[in-house]
């Protein structure tokens, strides 16, 4: 994103922070974006508030209380925490690569508390109801080469860990057949994922009735007219089988991807190795599935230990 209206210096700035991010963090090109919305916002306002453009030692000047009218900004028009959480973890950063460059420092800004943001807590399915929803999701399609689409499709995301974007981003060449296959995930990260038969027989089948000529470099999962399969037909679909089984709104593509993570817990996996499945780069963000996987903790509390039997 380029900053026409900021003193060159500063444009310059922004753009060495983004090559570093792409080349050195191999940071998406859709964070990135992010990004540079949010540091494009944030010097809007500091415009608006110190009443003219600012350049890279203007940004060395402000002070905790100019990060906190940012904030207080964001508040008042009703963002949510988490998208201001973000926000502020990007500035952090770019002033980070500012001062290690040797551009700008700035102290302020770790004087400034980030608004706390609820603990979310992934939705996962039951058991039963992932395994309903993986058969179900053909029965509302008249088309049977969709339906077995479909039903391969959530088979791999169920079975696998997948998230929705990894899944369509296959290619016809890259379709499960052995026992394991790489899956590159966000941050061009590649991790490798068991396929376990049943995964491996629905892309078969669906591959055996799909109409479409489909060559190795070609789309895995394609839509009604041979194009690479779009998320919000798949959203759509869902939401579909939603009402058929009279599931929550939180049962999601994306549902199906913790429901594995959770489901592997209950079945006893360690989290070390579903942080791998799952490609998190923290394993903190796999710890969150304990918070799921609660109810089972505390039942086997109650029948195991000691303390618990009167």
């Amino acid at each position: 994103m380029t900053f026409y209206s900021a003193e060159p210096a500063l444009v310059s700035a922004v753009e060495d922070w983004q090559a570093w991010l792409a080349h050195e963090r191999r940071t998406s090109k859709h964070t990135l974006d992010g990004y540079g919305r949010d540091v494009a916002r944030f010097l809007g306002f500091m415009t608006e508030h110190l009443g003219f453009t600012p350049g890279i030692r203007d940004l060395e000047r402000l002070t905790t209380a100019d990060f906190r009218s940012y904030l207080a900004r964001r508040a008042n028009e009703g963002l949510a925490r988490s998208s201001t959480a973000r926000a502020m973890s990007t500035l952090r950063g770019f002033f980070r690569f500012l001062d290690r460059a040797g551009l700008a420092h700035n102290a302020a800004i770790g004087g400034v508390r980030t608004p706390k943001v609820p603990r979310s807590v992934p939705k996962a399915l039951t058991e039963a109801d992932a395994l309903e929803a993986v058969e179900a999701i053909a029965d509302i399609t008249d088309t049977p080469w969709v339906a077995k689409r479909d039903v391969a499709l959530l088979t791999l995301l169920y079975g696998g860990g997948l998230r929705i974007g990894e899944a369509l981003g296959l290619n016809r060449g890259q379709a499960p057949r052995g026992d394991s296959m790489v899956i590159t995930g966000k941050g061009n990260k590649q991790r490798l994922v068991p396929i376990l038969p049943v995964v491996a027989d629905a892309v078969a089948d669906y591959l055996g009735a799909c109409p479409h000529a489909l060559g190795n470099d070609d789309p895995l999962f394609v839509g009604v007219r041979g194009g690479r399969l779009n998320p919000g037909v798949v959203q759509r679909q869902v939401r579909r089988l939603r009402m058929l089984l009279g599931l929550p709104e939180t049962a999601t593509p994306h549902a199906l991807r913790h429901s594995f993570a959770t489901h592997l817990l209950s079945g006893g996996g360690d989290l070390r190795t579903i942080q791998e499945l799952l490609g998190h780069a923290s394993l903190s963000t796999t710890q969150r599935y304990t918070d799921v996987d609660a109810g089972r903790l505390m039942a086997v509390y109650r029948n195991a230990h000691p303390r618990a039997r009167g």
